[in-house]
This record gives structure tokens, C-alpha cells and sequence, in this order.
């Protein structure tokens, strides 16, 4: 090895290439093709959930900068924060709707159990930061709801830490906290998408099967075409 090749080797741009290479494989981020099995409505709410969450990302970051209370006294601000709450009912809509819908498609096949646990842990973390969200609007609706809630979360014993009625605590919890821990879970979700791919059918047909031919992904799963009997028109028994 040259001292060339020795110094690139120690470069940490280097490493982070090769990273990041490992985990996606080139045409795996942008793919310009994808299985036949890719075009169904249960891919389209999981795209649909992602632009939702842009919606709440970008209204809920204009409530942050004008602050807690702006929406009360400003028209503006009451439409921002309706842009804000519908599209966290869009949300959660789309996102039950591609997790019930791959949860009966069996997600985790293949490799893909990582997948389906960010996906579902992303969605109990989501209902967490709304709840949030309920407390932190600074009405008599947010004080009904934090005394209501208060009980139950003392009953089971996490009220000490997590103070319903600490409008400051909840409000952070909200813009801060949360919304971290969910977008970390999105981004892994996507990552490993990208990664292994979507979840075949049931009685998806291998591509050597039927004289196709295509890349392997590093866990062995093909990229390219996969048909189904009925695209086939073949009887599938």
C-alpha cells in the first residue's frame, strides 16, 4: 500500500464513505427501478405519512418561533395551528393504514424484522409526542386533558417524571424532546427500506425463477422484478 492509499485509508470522509456504503448499496438511495409488487396503495400511504409529517414538521416549527400562545390572539396563527392539527390527524390516519396493511403482508419476512419494529415503535413514539401536543395549547381543553390524564400516569408510577400538569415540561417534551426520537426512528425506517427493500408477496416468484435476471442486495435479496402467478397469468398451483 502507498502512503497515498495509507493516509486515504485513515481519512475519516474515507471511513464515512464506506459506511455508509455498507449499509445502503449504491442505487439502493434513488433506485430507478422497482418490483412490479411496488405499485399498490399501501406504498402510497407510506409516502403519504412521510409528507404529513413534513406538514407537521414545518407548521409546528412556525408555532415554535412565534411561541406557545401566538395562535390565540393571531389569525395567522390559528390557521398555522390547524395546519398543524390536521395534519397530524392525516398522520396517524396514513401511517395506521400502512401499518395495518403490512402487518397482514408479514413486514418482517426476510430479514426485515428491524424494519418492521422501527415502523411500529415510530408509531407508539407518535402518539406520545400528540399527546404531548394536546397539553401544550394553552386553553382550558389542554388543562382538562393534563388533570384527566394526571391520575393514571401517577397510578402506574411515572408521574414524578413525566408532570402532565408542568405545562413548561410537556412543552419541551413536545418540540424538543419527542420529536427527535421519532424522526430518528423515521430515518432508520427509511434507511432500512432502502436497504432490504419492500416485503415480496406471499407468492412472489424469485426472479431465476422465471429466467429474470438482476443485482443481489448484500443479504441476498434479489432487487429487480419479482412476479406473482396472477402476472404471470399461470395457474399459481
Amino acid at each position: 500500500m502507498s502512503s497515498t492509499d495509507h493516509a486515504a485509508s485513515r481519512s475519516w470522509t474515507v471511513r464515512l464513505r464506506g459506511r455508509i456504503g455498507r449499509t445502503v448499496p449504491a442505487g439502493q438511495w434513488l433506485p430507478d427501478r422497482q418490483p412490479a409488487y411496488v405499485r399498490s396503495w399501501i406504498y402510497v400511504f407510506g409516502v403519504a405519512t412521510l409528507a404529513a409529517l413534513v406538514v407537521v414538521l414545518a407548521s409546528g416549527l412556525v408555532l415554535t418561533v412565534n411561541g406557545a400562545e401566538w395562535w390565540h390572539t393571531s389569525s395567522v396563527g390559528h390557521f398555522v395551528n390547524s395546519t398543524h392539527l390536521w395534519s397530524v390527524e392525516l398522520f396517524f390516519a396514513f401511517m395506521v393504514i400502512h401499518l395495518w396493511g403490512k402487518f397482514f403482508m408479514a413486514a418482517w419476512r426476510g430479514r426485515r424484522a428491524l424494519t418492521w419494529v422501527t415502523g411500529a415503535v415510530a408509531f407508539v413514539g407518535s402518539i406520545g409526542t400528540a399527546f404531548t401536543g394536546y397539553l401544550s395549547q394553552t386553553n382550558f381543553d389542554s388543562q382538562w386533558i393534563s388533570a384527566q390524564a394526571k391520575d393514571g400516569l401517577n397510578a402506574v408510577g411515572v408521574g414524578a417524571y413525566f408532570n402532565v400538569l408542568d405545562p413548561g415540561q410537556m412543552l419541551l417534551w413536545h418540540i424538543a424532546l419527542l420529536p427527535l426520537i421519532v424522526g430518528a426512528l423515521v430515518v432508520a425506517h427509511v434507511i432500512l427500506v432502502r436497504r432490504h427493500g419492500v416485503v415480496p408477496p406471499f407468492d412472489a416468484v424469485p426472479p431465476a425463477a422465471i429466467g429474470h435476471t438482476g443485482d443481489s442486495e448484500p443479504d441476498g435479496h434479489r432487487t429487480d422484478v419479482v412476479a406473482t402467478p396472477a402476472q404471470r397469468n399461470e395457474d399459481p398451483r
